[in-house]
């Protein structure tokens, strides 16, 4: 060791380079290099920069707010969250024991948001069903009486009203059909709310869109286009916000599915895009008003999709076309793919007459279909569904077509003339034209469009068979078992209390 040190020495003083000093030199280079190479800043201000983006972009988001970092769901909740309200829906109890004598209620938990400064929100139809009594919480501790404005079981939306003593926040509504899936999502409302979890916020992303032919007991809605997120949706979180990262409303959370009852990471919120068409028509009627194109649709086939040439097994087929409906109008034919409607793509049956029940009476929409291999824009002008359906009734001849009302159903006796009307197969039985909200039929889930092929196990033709069977169970408070064909097709079970 002594004699190397002293050889380089001794070579450095006599002015020739030795092997210590390439070493050294050929080491510099290197570092030299590497840093020229990796475009480092060695400045004290850049030092720390390669800490704060050491984790993958997106992963872990971040926002720069009066020189400090923080998540960008801060300012998000900051701005919507005191909009958020309690409400507490009081309802009689339908099922009382024998011995129980006098009125007995329940209490139900929920959450709303404000929508309008002058205390309006937005909520669940399941939320505030069947209740005498509303009232609402407020973010800063106020409780008002709330009334109900209107609501509607068919998709599971209502608007309730208070005479706000404060000003109060409200969230905008945004734009769901411009989100995309891996979009952020936040959820805000009152989960287990015996527990007192106010405003509780959770965070995920949007998991899937258009989501339908979802069953939720009782309260499933007729018209389905969920949105899908993983933030955790539980308990007492229905009829909160689903907003984006703008603070917009995107989605009313409404339900999740789950083997255990809690957050399993798959929860739905209602389209805000759909509670736009329809809020309008709750809050100047109490009631919506929907569109018809007047057709019997089935979903699109593999087999049906590659005969006609199709992209992917998308839209939906036209089975039949009714009488003097707009569709007719239109030059809509039987064996129609309607790919596009009003200048959205057509998915499956379910998302179409979503599409098509929010589109209001007069507006003239552009449908694009595909026939025997070749696209067809036509256009028409859409009516109202009420009122064709009951122009439909009044038209036919037949002294046992005319109108029946038991348990929140107009009914009407299932001939072969209506049949052919509506484009579906001949069955025995009792065409359901009209479910009202709220009522014993609707909590059953019997929606318009359904036959009734048995009541109480006893099979019906016609609605004098139905009247028969309802002054045998006369007012007996016991549940009544129907077979049903659905609008679908499928036969399904439903039990109704009266």
């Amino acid at each position: 060791m002594t004699d190397s040190v002293f050889s380089a020495g001794e070579k450095k003083r006599s002015g020739r380079p030795g092997q210590g000093t390439l070493a050294l030199c050929a080491l510099t280079c290197i570092l030299v290099g590497i840093l020229i190479a990796s475009h480092l800043d060695l400045s004290p201000r850049s030092v720390a920069e390669p800490q704060l983006s050491a984790a993958p972009a997106g992963r872990y988001p971040v926002v720069e707010r009066d020189g400090d970092l923080e998540s960008p769901f801060v300012a998000v909740v900051e701005k919507v969250k005191d909009a958020v309200v309690n409400i507490s829906a009081r309802s009689r109890t339908e099922e009382l024991p024998w011995w129980f004598r006098g009125s007995h209620y329940t209490t139900s938990l929920g959450s709303g948001f404000f929508f309008r400064e002058d205390g309006y929100i937005l909520t669940n139809s399941h939320v505030v069903a069947d209740a005498v009594e509303l009232t609402v919480r407020t973010a800063s501790g106020y409780v008002y009486e709330a009334r109900l404005v209107g609501a509607d079981p068919a998709t599971d939306l209502a608007v309730i009203k208070v005479v706000p003593e404060e000003k109060v926040s409200v969230i905008p509504f945004g734009d769901s059909e411009a989100i995309k899936v891996g979009d952020w999502a936040i959820a805000i409302g009152n989960p287990f709310p015996q527990q007192g979890l106010d405003r509780s916020v959770t965070v995920g992303v949007i998991s899937a869109k258009g989501r339908s032919n979802l069953r939720f007991g009782r309260e499933t809605p007729q018209y389905q286009n969920y949105i899908q997120t993983d933030a955790s949706i539980n308990p007492g979180n229905s009829g909160g916000p689903l907003v984006d990262l703008n603070g917009d409303c995107i989605g009313v959370n409404a339900a999740i599915s789950s083997p255990t009852g809690t957050s399993v990471g798959i929860g739905f919120a209602i389209p805000i895009n759909m509670a736009r068409a329809i809020v309008p028509d709750l809050i100047a009627t109490g009631r919506v008003s929907r569109g018809w194109l007047g057709v019997w649709l089935s979903d699109v086939t593999e087999r049906e999709a590659k005969r006609q040439e199709l992209e992917a097994v998308r839209g939906v087929r036209i089975d039949s076309v009714f009488s003097n409906s707009p569709a007719e109008r239109a030059g809509i034919q039987r064996g129609d793919i309607v790919v596009e409607f009003n200048r959205q793509e057509v998915l499956n049956s379910s998302q179409f007459s979503v599409l098509v029940s929010t589109v209001k009476e007069g507006m003239v929409i552009p449908i694009k279909v595909v026939r025997s291999g070749n696209e067809i824009v036509l256009s028409t002008k859409i009516a109202d569904r009420e009122t064709s359906l009951a122009s439909l009734r009044e038209e036919s001849p037949s002294r046992d077509t005319y109108v029946a009302r038991w348990l929140g159903m107009e009914l009407v006796t299932f001939t072969r003339e209506l049949a052919r009307e509506i484009g579906a197969r001949y069955v025995e039985g009792v065409y359901v034209a009209r479910v009202y909200p709220g009522t014993s039929a609707d909590r059953a889930s019997i929606a318009e469009g359904t036959i009734i092929m048995e009541v109480n196990n006893e099979p019906v033709a016609s609605i004098e068979d139905v009247r028969r069977v309802a002054d045998t169970i006369g007012n007996s408070r016991k549940k009544i078992p129907f077979i049903v064909q659905e609008p679908d097709g499928t036969i399904a079970r439903k039990i109704c209390r009266p």
